[in-house]
């Protein structure tokens, strides 16, 4: 395949340097082209200076102008959208692509390795530019204030998800010595209270450990009731354009409280606001 056919659409007469980004904690597969040729260098995470570095080696390399458009991609994943934001602030046009919508074939699962993803990443780069929107989705990037609206809704979920797995944990203990026991915030306080099958007293590791486990129980209950109740005054003075449109709808939907879920689900979430039990 030669490069003129992967000029960007409606720019047939400019050169294009793209770049795939295969990013992992420590190191950053970079694999550049210009349709014709491929080039990949590795780069420390995170260093930005090098980054700029490798893009400027790959025009040389490729005999483009300084200048020279530069598109790029990477898959959605830890890193988050910081480095598409730094990426654009320095006028590279980057994507950030669901990498579940990512069609691998067989083959390549059997045979997976960097060079084989970014590659693969870099000719989709290619037909996406060229107008095939097909074999990826590329996600639509929030803002930094929508992004850190999102947080108190993922860390309440994860709170709640704390909690339910001390509930369990000390439901758990408690079953395996015959004692059966409604699990809440006051467990720690019935523990006194509480025998074995055969009337005799908790033995005391046992005793100790759902002791700990109660006390984390009731921090992360507290927690939770705290985000709720902010999450509560928020609704009732919204301030942000995320929340102000929860509330838009909220009272198109009845009084019923409706929370963004996280990006790129492009669906919302009715959810209550009373404390769960």
């Amino acid at each position: 395949m030669n490069a003129a056919a992967h000029r960007v659409e409606g720019n047939a007469n400019a050169a294009v340097l793209y770049m795939a980004l295969e990013l992992s904690n420590t190191t950053w597969k970079v694999v550049f082209g210009d349709g014709a040729r491929r080039r990949q260098v590795a780069v420390p995470a995170g260093e930005l200076v090098k980054l700029q570095q490798a893009v400027a080696e790959a025009k040389e390399r490729f005999g483009l102008a300084s200048s020279t458009r530069v598109l790029s991609c990477y898959e959605a994943g830890r890193d988050g959208f910081w480095l598409h934001r730094h990426l654009r602030s320095v006028g590279i046009e980057n994507e950030v692509v669901d990498s579940s919508s990512i069609e691998v074939s067989r083959r390549l699962r059997r045979a997976k390795t960097d060079r084989l993803d970014g590659d693969r990443l870099l000719a989709k780069l290619m037909r996406y530019h060229a107008g095939e929107r097909e074999g990826w989705s590329v996600l639509r990037v929030p803002s930094i204030e929508d992004e850190d609206a999102r947080r108190l809704h993922r860390e309440l979920a994860r709170l709640k998800r704390e909690r339910l797995a001390h509930r369990c944990r000390i439901q758990s203990l408690l079953v395996i010595h015959g004692v059966r026991a409604k699990v809440n915030g006051t467990i720690g306080a019935r523990l006194e209270a509480l025998t074995l099958w055969d009337g005799s007293a908790l033995p005391p590791e046992l005793k100790r450990e759902l002791e700990r486990e109660a006390q984390r129980l009731v921090m992360v209950e507290n927690q939770i009731a705290q985000l709720e109740a902010t999450r509560r005054e928020r609704l009732r003075s919204p301030r942000t354009p995320s929340e102000q449109r929860v509330v838009q709808l909220m009272r198109l939907g009845g009084d019923r409280p409706v929370e963004r879920v996280a990006p790129g689900d492009g669906v919302l979430r009715l959810a209550g606001l009373s404390q769960p039990p």
